[in-house]
């Protein structure tokens, strides 16, 4: 029976090499000398901390840690950029989580649209992965088209197709 499975998977390497990129490009830029700028990516707990004198320049690093994590096959979404910079004496920091895996809430709301859409597919929740099963391939790539057109926030990947 033809299978694929659902995934939101961050490369670490891929992660990391985006994000000293981001390095040297504001270490590199006019408007960022002579300032205090830290950039840390934690890639045991997928956390990127970010220092700087004022939010606007955090603000300014995250728009090219975007650009520059597009530029290398990243999506913007992986970034969860909810929490709000805070001031710590003279500079300011921001949290910023990268979204690796499915959530349960997500995969619920993923299984959801599948059913919703009245294809004949199963779908099944594995840990944070949706595995998709179908008696004819097409009905899967029906689901990979159909899932392309939804926003749910996070960025989606298929993996092993199998017939």
């Amino acid at each position: 029976m033809p299978s694929f499975d659902i995934t939101s998977k961050v490369d670490l390497q891929t992660l990391d090499n985006a994000i000293n990129t981001v390095k040297k490009e504001i270490t590199n830029r006019f408007d960022f000398k002579d300032s205090h700028v830290v950039i840390d990516l934690n890639k045991k707990d997928f956390k990127i901390t970010l220092e700087a004198d004022s939010e606007m320049k955090i603000d300014q690093i995250v728009d090219v840690m975007i650009s520059r994590g597009i530029k290398q096959g990243l999506a913007a979404e992986i970034y969860d950029l909810s929490k709000a910079p805070w001031p710590s004496g003279k500079i300011t920091k921001k949290e910023i989580i990268v979204r690796n895996g499915i959530k349960q809430e997500d995969a619920k709301k993923i299984v959801k649209l599948i059913k919703d859409s009245g294809l004949k597919v199963q779908a099944s929740i594995n840990d944070d992965i949706v595995r998709i099963t179908g008696k004819k391939i097409d009905d899967l790539q029906d689901v990979i088209q159909l899932s392309k057109g939804w926003s749910l926030g996070i960025a989606l990947q298929y993996e092993n197709m199998r017939s």
